[in-house]
């Protein structure tokens, strides 16, 4: 494979892999400081089943958003419907937080859930932002727009 090519499974899983890593940390991170270490994560199914599906789901979103970062590289408009799903999955996660919190979570499901949420679109961001060339075009397109 050259080196130009990319391929959305490798860099969706890997993605995929960061962005779940660092909302499981968050949630653990969280859970921690509040004194009740892994609670959500057993308000949730318990560690085992939580953890697989919350991987699955990442690398899911992962391969989705590095493909459609890809073919936004070949049809620009792909922007504007990635955007609107991404808005649309961040108010599903609102919602969610909002069940959780009256589902044994409390008040914190707000910081465990929909603060995982923002750490992993975050991570997202970063990643895509700072790895992929369409982003670089992007830059070099605005820098040039600048002079």
């Amino acid at each position: 494979m050259s080196p130009k090519r990319h391929s959305a499974l490798r860099e969706g899983v890997i993605l995929g892999v960061l962005v779940g890593t660092s909302i499981w940390a968050w949630i653990a991170i969280v859970d921690a400081v509040v004194g009740r270490p892994f609670e959500t994560f057993a308000v949730l199914g318990g560690i085992g089943r939580f953890t697989a599906l919350h991987y699955l789901l990442c690398v899911i979103y992962g391969v989705v958003a590095v493909a459609v970062v890809h073919a936004a590289a070949r049809e620009a408009s792909l922007v504007v419907g990635a955007t609107f799903a991404f808005f649309a999955l961040e108010f599903a996660f609102v919602m969610v937080s909002a069940i959780l919190s009256q589902m044994g979570l409390g008040a914190l499901a707000w910081v465990r859930i929909l603060g995982g949420n923002v750490v992993g679109a975050i991570v997202t961001f970063l990643v895509l932002w700072t790895r992929h060339p369409l982003a670089r075009e992007f830059r070099d397109a605005t820098a040039a727009e600048d002079d």
